[in-house]
């Protein structure tokens, strides 16, 4: 069974209280993702690309039409030090954040959680000229 047409065969809510056990086929990459290994009992993106379904409205309700690529965009960290993957619907714009698992590709996740700090919003040769007129001395010593 695949995980899109999940929702239709079990009631509604079923997953917010029963564990997922069921494998499926990445849509990005291809790879067989399996729930063991996940560290929970909800496997919902793959350990590889990071990559998931848009088929939650809430989680576990399997109750969005939409079927989108949920795309890694970020990390953050919750409260208790817990890392999570932030996605974005690439068909409907949707944001989420899921839960990384035990399994997820950690230079995946560096990569994405590095993306800001590679890529700033200014250039980096500007720094020193841009600390001066901040009121700073200028150097970066």
């Amino acid at each position: 069974m695949n995980r899109e047409n999940k929702r239709k065969t079990f009631e509604k809510g079923y997953y917010k209280t029963h564990p997922c056990s069921d494998s499926f086929t990445c849509k990005v990459c291809g790879r067989l993702v399996v729930a063991a290994g996940a560290g929970s009992d909800h496997r919902n993106h793959c350990p590889n690309c990071l990559c998931s379904l848009h088929v939650d409205e809430e989680p576990g309700d399997r109750a969005a039409d939409c079927g989108g690529i949920m795309e890694p965009i970020g990390v953050w960290v919750r409260k208790r030090g817990e890392w999570a993957v932030i996605h974005r619907c690439k068909r409907c714009g949707k944001l989420s954040s899921n839960r990384v698992a035990a399994d997820d590709n950690p230079m995946k996740l560096m990569s994405i959680a590095m993306q800001p700090l590679c890529t700033p919003p200014f250039p980096l040769e500007r720094v020193e000229e841009m600390t001066k007129l901040m009121g700073g001395d200028g150097s970066m010593k």
